[in-house]
């Protein structure tokens, strides 16, 4: 009920001092209507943004208007004379250059980085001819404050070496080998050697016998040392268990080429992980499914699966990469590619390749 009386007094007054048909009423109305709206925006935005447009506008209005009008205003003068200052700052920020050398690009930095954190006994002036060698000029200045702008220090106390980082260097020196036995389909015994380079995953099949005497096994320690031209880093230890059959000339055999032969402890299979794996990979993948006829036949599998295992089929600690990578292509096929199949073994196993356009 007191709102309504309010409403009705409020009425009655802009009637009296704002009678209907005259202009200037009208503008003093709409004056007033302005004001209030500008009021009710101030209690409600404390800092209004205004665009290079409405500063220029005002600025001109305000050399038209008195003083004491621009009270009721957003634009203070104290409001002009900050955009005044704003626009000298921006002026000379134009002539404030950074003195000394500009900085390095975004690629470049991260490229030190990365060979800093690969490398963490390289210093300073080694990253810097590493990257003279790919025809990229840095002063050792510059890598060392960036080096030392991301935490990495001198190269002597940059980082530690992890236990994964020791045993894949140790990894890349140890070979390893074993014997597995395979039963024909006569319930005859066939004694299967395999050799294994820890740090590749590579599988060398050393031979397959019935009678794997003293004599058998030394000439295929022989055989196997040939291999050790083609390899870039010599070997310098091989595991094996305490089977008789590893008899003491086989380690000699080894022991002329600079090997240190490693036996494990007593019923540790553990010790020879990475042998005992790979047999019972090519147990449940490919020997379990076939029947074995003879020694010929068992060989002929055999290479057929392990030139399989070596070059086609995807390795977990090689971030699924097979063993030889120099043969494994990587080469990224559209959607709409065509890939063929070529079977191995009968369909036991599946290759897959890119069908010639």
């Amino acid at each position: 009920m007191l709102l309504s009386l309010v409403y009705l007094v409020g009425r009655v007054l802009l009637r009296l001092l704002l009678p209907e048909g005259q202009r200037e009423a009208a503008k003093d109305l709409e004056i007033v209507v302005l004001r209030h709206q500008l009021n009710v925006l101030r209690r409600q935005v404390k800092r209004p943004r205004f665009r290079l447009s409405d500063r220029v506008f005002l600025a001109a209005a305000a050399r038209r208007l008195p003083r004491t009008r621009w009270e009721r205003f957003l634009v203070t003068p104290k409001t002009l004379l900050r955009w005044h200052r704003e626009l000298v700052r921006s002026k000379w920020a134009r002539y404030n250059r950074r003195p000394g050398r500009p900085p390095l690009p975004a690629e470049l930095r991260e490229l030190i980085l990365r060979l800093a954190r690969e490398n963490p006994r390289w210093g300073y002036r080694r990253i810097q001819g590493e990257l003279q060698k790919l025809g990229i000029k840095v002063s050792a200045t510059a890598i060392r404050n960036l080096l030392a702008r991301r935490g990495l220090g001198p190269a002597p106390r940059r980082g530690t070496t992890t236990w994964r980082q020791f045993l894949a260097q140790q990894a890349a020196s140890m070979v390893a080998c074993d014997f597995f036995t395979v039963e024909t389909v006569w319930l005859k015994r066939i004694y299967v050697l395999v050799f294994i380079e820890l740090a590749t995953r590579r599988v060398h099949l050393a031979g397959c016998t019935t009678n794997p005497d003293g004599a058998w096994v030394v000439q295929q320690a022989r055989n196997f040392t040939l291999l050790f031209d083609e390899r870039e880093g010599p070997f310098r230890f091989l595991i094996h268990d305490r089977d008789a059959k590893f008899c003491g000339p086989f380690d000699e055999v080894f022991a002329t080429e600079g090997l240190q032969v490693v036996r494990t402890p007593v019923r540790a299979p553990r010790a020879n992980a990475f042998c005992e794996r790979w047999i019972r990979t090519v147990r449940t993948e490919c020997l379990d499914w076939l029947l074995i006829f003879s020694r010929r036949h068992l060989e002929r599998v055999l290479k057929i699966y392990i030139r399989h295992y070596n070059q086609q089929r995807p390795h977990r600690a090689l971030q699924l990469q097979p063993p030889e990578q120099e043969v494994f292509e990587k080469t990224t096929l559209p959607v709409d590619a065509r890939v063929c199949r070529r079977d191995r073994l009968g369909g036991l196993l599946h290759e897959y390749y890119e069908a010639a356009a």
